[in-house]
């Protein structure tokens, strides 16, 4: 079982920049695939962007070119850089991770451990 915590995110003003963090613990060599995924009030929780173990990353495509996705394996710790925000951003964001590998684009489907989510203001 891996523990996930988020932290990093604020109230930022549309085209500012966060860099949201997620620390992993626990079983984390079991873990194929690690994502970000976010939830509007009132809408379906979306893949955000994913990153596999050999490195490979996946994005959704209303993130593409604004968001970037990276981790810090000696630190267990998952990032998503976020650049150029607008307020559709808004939303509480979660770390999720499975041992599954990532599919073509990040999907909450075959996640199996999430974290407590960060919330991210854009206004």
């Amino acid at each position: 079982h891996v523990q996930l915590v988020e932290s990093g995110g604020d109230l930022v003003q549309p085209g500012g920049s966060l860099r949201l963090s997620c620390a992993a613990s626990g079983d984390t060599a079991s873990v194929a695939c690690i994502g970000w995924f976010r939830q509007a009030p009132g809408k379906e929780r979306e893949g955000v962007a994913a990153i596999d173990s050999d490195g490979s990353t996946s994005y959704a495509d209303s993130v593409k070119g604004r968001f970037t996705i990276s981790q810090d394996n000696a630190k267990n710790t998952l990032y998503l850089q976020m650049n150029s925000l607008k307020p559709d951003d808004t939303a509480m964001y979660y770390c999720a991770a499975t041992s599954r590998k990532c599919l073509s684009a990040p999907s909450p489907g075959i996640y199996n451990q999430w974290g407590q989510g960060t919330q991210v203001t854009v206004s």
